[in-house]
């Protein structure tokens, strides 16, 4: 097959290793930068300009959108999903995994268990949103924040008013969360593919910080999930429609807790922690729905 990786950098860990597991089962592979892409729409002919030559022999398509790419990255997304290409994560779906508020409300709706959350309009009651998920400590996350940016912990009243007047001032919007402290600073990943788990770690956060990526310093283990973790990624994946996405959860004192669902998740620390092969996964997985 002709695969496509859509990716702004092909140096980085998972777009290599998708290369390396792409060539080594026979396919073409090659990375395209979604944002120099030429979208060209006509009636009934859709297709794609990169460079010097159309994309009209394209198979099948792996999304690395960047969070900051969002939208013009999806548009070429959709583009090859009219072309009939197979792509491993829909537009509809990633655009839907980068809102928190919209995934929340999915997530809600399905009957994920999540941490109490709260989204305000620029509320000047502070200690109203702070009392609907149990009061301070309570964690703040802009709405678009990856890899633990704009993610604060308020251990009270007073830090909790500063935060959300600082995001207000910058007309940032962002939602109020309960801080799971059983949790010390830890979350489970489960890397889903093709729905079904194929690896999971546990990341635990450097002395004194609360968010565990492994962007921030955090540690990453090898972690057996329980049937109640396994089943809950699951059904968060199902309820996003994302075939391949990595969930990450609490572990709290009411069972685990759906914390993020990310659909362009990063396979060095899954594969590191668990020396399993995610990336063969996910190609074998383009396999068996291209063919």
């Amino acid at each position: 097959m002709n695969i496509v990786i859509l990716s702004r950098n092909s140096q980085l860990y998972s777009t290599r290793r998708l290369i390396e597991e792409a060539e080594n089962r026979g396919h073409d592979v090659e990375v395209i930068d979604p944002l120099k892409c030429d979208i060209i729409i006509e009636k009934e002919k859709p297709t794609i300009y990169y460079k010097d030559r159309y994309l009209d022999y394209v198979d099948a398509i792996i999304p690395r959108i960047g969070a900051s790419v969002t939208f013009f990255g999806c548009a070429v997304v959709r583009q090859f999903e009219m072309m009939n290409v197979f792509t491993t994560v829909s537009s509809d779906a990633i655009i839907r995994s980068r809102d928190k508020l919209r995934s929340f409300q999915r997530l809600s709706k399905a009957g994920i268990g999540m941490p109490k959350t709260v989204f305000t309009n620029y509320s000047r009651d502070v200690e109203e949103v702070l009392n609907h998920v149990g009061g301070p400590p309570v964690i703040i996350k802009l709405l678009e924040g990856t890899q633990g940016l704009g993610v604060v912990l308020a251990e009270s009243k007073n830090a909790a008013e500063s935060v959300l007047e600082a995001f207000n001032g910058l007309q940032a919007r962002a939602l109020v969360q309960e801080f799971i402290a059983e949790a010390k600073g830890a979350d489970l990943r489960a890397l889903i593919v093709d729905g079904q788990v194929v690896g999971a770690m546990k990341r635990q956060g450097k002395d004194g910080e609360f968010r565990s990526n492994l962007h921030r310093g955090g540690k990453a283990n090898l972690i057996k999930l329980s049937e109640e973790e396994l089943k809950l990624a699951i059904k968060a994946a199902r309820a996003l429609k994302l075939p391949v996405c990595g969930v990450d959860m609490l572990q709290s004192s009411r069972g685990p807790l759906i914390m993020e669902v990310n659909s362009t998740p990063g396979l060095e620390g899954i594969e590191g922690a668990t020396q399993k092969n995610i990336a063969r996964a996910i190609i074998t997985f383009i396999e068996r729905n291209r063919r």
